[in-house]
């Protein structure tokens, strides 16, 4: 039986963002970057979020079609443009930045 990979998954039928954080198996650095979003996430995209978190050691295909170079990675999908983040995740400024949560200005303030 093949294990699916970890999804925390919003309440709402049709989620606004769709990300997907690719980690590398249990280093503390992941570890981090999944407390991390899923915290960012509860917070700010409440209801209206789909984070698929991916090993790359279990799924090396994904990580190799989405052209993973390091972990953790976060990719945000959805809403378009797809973006980027690599780290993990505890820069809350860059991270909502990174999701357009927050414009440049905002980040300063």
């Amino acid at each position: 039986m093949k294990k699916r990979p970890q999804k925390a998954r919003s309440h709402s039928r049709r989620a606004e963002y769709v990300l997907r954080l690719y980690v590398s198996r249990s280093t503390l650095r992941s570890k981090l970057a999944v407390e991390n979003i899923k915290r960012v996430c509860e917070e700010h995209l409440k209801g209206r979020y789909d984070l698929e978190v991916i090993d790359i050691y279990r799924r090396a295909n994904l990580a190799r079609d989405e052209q993973i170079v390091a972990v953790p990675t976060l990719i945000k999908r959805l809403p378009i443009p797809l973006q980027r983040l690599v780290g993990d995740m505890s820069d809350l400024n860059k991270v909502l930045f990174g999701l357009d949560l927050r414009t440049k200005r905002d980040a300063h303030h």
